[in-house]
């Protein structure tokens, strides 16, 4: 595969910012890295190898950007309502940096997202926030609420990037039908720690009349060798 390492400065978090690329072109899919992970580690654990032929064959461009929760959600030393800014500067990061990026670099104006564990909220919450720039969204054994990062702290902004709690009262019919325009894929198991948070997730995108297939897997668990085998078979089904 073709690599690049890109660093940049970025006014949303007044700091260099660092993202590895993949590929030559095809559909752009933003892979988001797991809870604390940076920039490479999506490559380090596989993830990144386990979809090669697709990005080798041009039908997907891999953009792996770096976290930032140890500044955002983890971040203890803060109060929560500027855990909660923290991460929505990184979002900011992620739709006018990452995403224009790979528009430009493909030409297309659509893009997918993806993660495994906390990058499936990461990605989960971008695509519901931003369903006119996410045309598919993957979550690999994600989970969806934020709540416990929060120590009992909760306002607007915590409420519109926790999806638990925004889709139940969702009723812009300008969101809901770019949603419901969207492939959302769910991935979990039944030895996943987090196979109630999706089939949660599931059940609340279903009393919104928005389509998204859950694929609740037999011995299938919460790590890395599981995420390489859901990974590519999920980005199969994309027409691209």
């Amino acid at each position: 595969m073709h690599e690049q390492h890109v660093r940049w400065y970025t006014p949303h978090l007044s700091r260099d910012f660092e993202m590895l690329v993949f590929g030559h072109g095809g559909l752009p899919v933003i892979l988001f890295p797991t809870s604390l992970g940076r920039y490479f580690q999506n490559k380090d654990f596989g993830l990144v190898g386990s979809v090669a032929h697709l990005v080798d064959a041009g039908r997907i461009k891999l953009y792996c950007p770096d976290g930032i929760d140890d500044r955002s959600w983890y971040n203890k030393s803060i109060h929560p309502a500027d855990r909660v800014k923290t991460h929505m500067a990184y979002e900011r990061v992620i739709l006018h940096d990452v995403v224009a990026r790979a528009q430009h670099e493909t030409g297309q104006g659509r893009i997918a997202v993806a993660g495994a564990s906390f990058g499936g909220y990461h990605s989960v919450n971008f695509a519901f926030r931003h369903p006119d720039v996410a045309a598919y969204c993957i979550s690999l054994s994600g989970a969806f609420d934020i709540r416990s990062f929060l120590d009992g702290y909760f306002d607007d902004n915590a409420f519109f990037n926790n999806p638990v709690d925004y889709l139940p009262g969702l009723g812009d019919p300008w969101f809901l039908d770019h949603i419901r325009r969207m492939g959302i894929i769910l991935g979990t198991g039944d030895r996943d720690i987090c196979r109630d948070c999706n089939r949660h997730l599931s059940h609340l995108l279903h009393s919104k009349g928005i389509p998204h297939f859950l694929d609740d897997r037999q011995w299938c668990g919460h790590d890395w060798n599981y995420w390489r085998d859901m990974f590519p078979h999920y980005l199969s089904l994309l027409p691209v």
